[in-house]
């Protein structure tokens, strides 16, 4: 949906930006390094399940990976759905109700245990609305702006920062160590997005 141009030097800008984005996130994930420690932990939570999480990180980096490929491919169907249907904020809506219903299906198929469903006034229920409405809600209301705005280009750009802030916060507030390959994966996905974005504003203004 949109040509790279190769030979120019926006072409080449929003490519290597892309390349370097992408190559961080693999850098953050797989490489670790000496362990720096930077600060404490706010919240103090090693618990059993946080270590038994450890052991799936390549499952999570690859479930990761699949979302991050279909997210991008979902961006230019939204593109495509705009311009058949243009009240995207409804679109938006009907996204998060169906996604809704899988995701609960999916549960209910895959935690039967009832104590697993009830809901108290405490971190698990904070996590939940969080997600609910800053994460879902209001993240596709704001994808579908940008996606309407610049096109379907942009928002998979910054796809690659979750990874980062979530590492950040983690250490912060869990205790998760931060690692040389951390600083360096991360550096290297905010300068590809740098990059990716110095292109596009070259492109917009020659256009």
């Amino acid at each position: 949906m949109e040509k790279l141009r190769f030979r120019t030097v926006t072409g080449s800008l929003k490519v290597a930006g892309i390349l370097l984005a992408v190559g961080g996130t693999m850098f953050l994930s797989f490489y670790k390094g000496k362990t720096l420690h930077l600060w404490g932990s706010i919240l103090h939570y090693h618990s059993y399940e946080q270590e038994h999480a450890a052991n799936h990180h390549v499952r999570g980096t690859i479930l990761l990976l699949g979302s991050s490929l279909t997210f991008a491919c979902w961006y230019p169907i939204q593109s495509m759905a705009n311009k058949v249907y243009p009240h995207k904020y409804w679109s938006s809506m009907a996204t998060c109700f169906l996604g809704g219903l899988q995701t609960t299906l999916i549960g209910i198929i895959l935690r039967r245990d009832r104590n697993a469903w009830k809901l108290g006034w405490d971190l698990q229920l904070l996590t939940i609305v969080y997600t609910g409405v800053l994460a879902t809600a209001v993240r596709y209301n704001l994808e579908s702006w940008a996606v309407t705005k610049r096109g379907p280009v942009y928002p998979p750009m910054f796809i690659p920062l979750i990874t980062v802030f979530t590492t950040v916060l983690d250490s912060i507030f869990l205790g998760d160590a931060i690692t040389i390959g951390s600083l360096l994966g991360a550096a290297t996905v905010i300068t590809g997005l740098y990059i990716f974005l110095w292109g596009k504003s070259k492109e917009l203004h020659r256009n």
